[in-house]
């Protein structure tokens, strides 16, 4: 079991290590904070390709019947892959606190200190839960409260990752001075689109899934399912309502400073910069 955890402990980690060593000989200009926030998002992009083409094999291989089938990709990657990264990404994000606090000059940041780590607890206290929550919720349910049950719904799970590799390329791009781009017009109307389709609407497609196999209507099942799934639930879907409220935002407010100032079409200009917003939506 220690061999298959070090996988995602050695993965996650070193592909971490390498950009932060790769960057800076590529981009001579970029500070600390910049390498670090780009680096994290490279590794976070990695995590989500993987977490979503597996949860794709999973549903697919369970669709025959969504409680009862089993694969074991649905388990083992949470173990091997998930936790680690889970753990990795917490400290990953207060790095990039730290340096982009640091490079401000803020007199607080000339070391790391128990000052520094409160400090970002405070200002990324919905992410650092959310990170918390999947480390000693997700993993318990996963391994030990299923009775064997369910890994077509913990695939679908993964599947909210799908929007990630799109949140972190707008803010590569913006990093790369691109935002008035196409490409980054294009990837903030992906970044709504699977945001919404992955982390929202994907709920109630597992709820009326789960109706499907016993026959109830989609208003039924939240009535046919325990307290405690219907609470799990809520706690995972209320955090990305609460981004995808902020995306929606920020779009909004940039749609009307695009008509006021006649620029180019507003749609894509608010689809530009919704990525912008995305910097807390990583829950994953």
């Amino acid at each position: 079991m220690l061999q298959v955890l070090a996988c995602g402990v050695v993965v996650f980690p070193g592909l971490f290590f390498a950009f932060r060593r790769i960057l800076p000989s590529i981009f001579k200009q970029w500070t600390d904070a910049d390498v670090v926030l780009v680096s994290e998002r490279l590794v976070s992009s990695i995590h989500a390709v993987m977490a979503t083409t597996v949860g794709c094999i999973v549903v697919a291989s369970c669709r025959g019947n969504v409680v009862s089938d089993r694969h074991w990709l649905a388990p083992y990657f949470v173990i091997w892959y998930g936790v680690p990264y889970m753990a990795y990404d917490l400290y990953a994000m207060y790095l990039s606190h730290y340096y982009r606090f640091q490079v401000k000059g803020h007199e607080d940041y000339k070391r790391h200190s128990l000052s520094t780590v409160n400090s970002f607890v405070r200002k990324e206290f919905l992410l650092v839960l959310h990170h918390i929550a999947l480390l000693t919720v997700l993993l318990p349910v996963t391994l030990f409260f299923r009775k064997d049950q369910g890994d077509f719904f913990v695939g679908c799970l993964f599947l909210t990752e799908l929007s990630t590799p799109f949140v972190s390329m707008g803010k590569i791009l913006i990093q790369l001075s691109l935002q008035d781009c196409r490409l980054h017009k294009a990837n903030g109307g992906m970044v709504l689109l699977t945001f919404f389709a992955c982390r929202i609407a994907l709920f109630p497609y597992m709820y009326w899934m789960y109706g499907r196999h016993y026959g109830i209507p989609l208003y039924g099942v939240p009535f046919h399912l325990s307290l405690a799934a219907n609470l799990g639930n809520s706690c995972i879907l209320a955090p990305q309502v609460y981004w995808f409220v902020l995306l929606c935002r920020k779009g909004f407010r940039l749609y009307q400073r695009s008509r006021c100032r006649g620029d180019a079409p507003a749609p894509a200009r608010a689809a530009a910069t919704a990525a912008a917003v995305t910097d807390n939506t990583k829950g994953e």
